[in-house]
Order: C-alpha cells, then sequence, then structure tokens
C-alpha cells in the first residue's frame, strides 16, 4: 500500500493525486491534511513553486511527528505567472518523500483577462475574484477557473493531473536524478 498525503482538504486536489498516482500504483491510500504554505494567498511568478514545496515538506514533518508512515507528500499550490508579457494562472504541484527529494510538475498555464489579473496583484485569491465573477461560492472546490474560462471543457481535476504525473518523474526514474 503506498500512502499519500495531500497538502490540502480540497476534494479537487485529492481527487487529482488520487487519478495521477492510480497510473503508477496499485493500492493507495490519500489523506487531505491541512497545511501552510507559507505564501501569499495568490501568490506570484516563482512564490508558486516554493508553496508547493512548503506544503509537502510541511506534511513531511507531520508524518514523523504522527507517525502517519506515508510514503509521498504532495504540495499542491496555485498561482499566476508573467510570460511573454501577459499574465498566466497555473497549478504547481510539489511531490516529495522520505528523504525530502522532490518533483515538480506544473498544469497547462491558462491566460488570465487584464482586469482579473489587476485584483490578483493587489493580494485578492484568484478563487475570490472568480466567485464574484461567476456570482456563486467557493468554485475553487468544484470546477475553478479554467472550468469557467473554457466554458465547462476543462476542470480543475482535468488541469492538475498531467502536472502531478510529470511531478513523479523524477521517482519513476530515480536512476538518472540521483
Amino acid at each position: 500500500m503506498t500512502k499519500i498525503l495531500v497538502g490540502s482538504k480540497n476534494p479537487v486536489k485529492i481527487k487529482s493525486v488520487e487519478e495521477a498516482f492510480s497510473k503508477y500504483f496499485e493500492e493507495i491510500e490519500i489523506i487531505g491534511i491541512e497545511v501552510n504554505s507559507k505564501v501569499s494567498d495568490q501568490p506570484v511568478n516563482e512564490e508558486t513553486f516554493d508553496g508547493a514545496k512548503n506544503r509537502a515538506f510541511a506534511l513531511i514533518e507531520k508524518n514523523k511527528n504522527q507517525n502517519l508512515n506515508a510514503n509521498y507528500f504532495v504540495g499542491i499550490e496555485g498561482g499566476i505567472i508573467e510570460l511573454y508579457s501577459r499574465w498566466f494562472a497555473f497549478g504547481c504541484m510539489c511531490i516529495a518523500n522520505n528523504e525530502r527529494e522532490t518533483g515538480f510538475g506544473t498544469s497547462a498555464h491558462f491566460e488570465l483577462p487584464k482586469n482579473v489579473v489587476e485584483q490578483l496583484l493587489k493580494g485578492k485569491e484568484l478563487g475570490d475574484v472568480m466567485d464574484e465573477i461567476q456570482n456563486k461560492s467557493n468554485t475553487k472546490q468544484k470546477h475553478g477557473a479554467i472550468g469557467y474560462f473554457t466554458n465547462g471543457v476543462m476542470s480543475r481535476a482535468e488541469l492538475y493531473v498531467p502536472g502531478l504525473v510529470t511531478a513523479l518523474i523524477p521517482f519513476l526514474h530515480e536512476e538518472l536524478f540521483k
């Protein structure tokens, strides 16, 4: 049995981790645990990577302190990044093991409208902005911004799975990464 801790209780993140890990491991157990990312509520640029890594490493400590016997620790952080004079939203995934070895992956990046970016750069969280745009609540635990901007063609879970699969690469080919 492969035991995986996820640094969130968000059902979308847990479902994404389950889908990604089940591609490689037959028997898995996934536990969501809230941990602090130690970054801004709306991470910008490389801060998104820091947040994902901080979550994964916080889980390693919880694992040791609480004898949870987990094998992998997953931090997922949503952020925004400026590339090519445009702003994109994306998810960053950090997977760590008990030796604190890491693998990183990212979701696809999708462009954000200027009025949304302006609010985010003032410190507002993307989930809150999207709730206002859609006049709904807690959309980040459902389809997320990607669901809205793709008119329902892609969900937040579908966005995250490829990033998690690629974050597993260093563990699938340890001989090349050590």
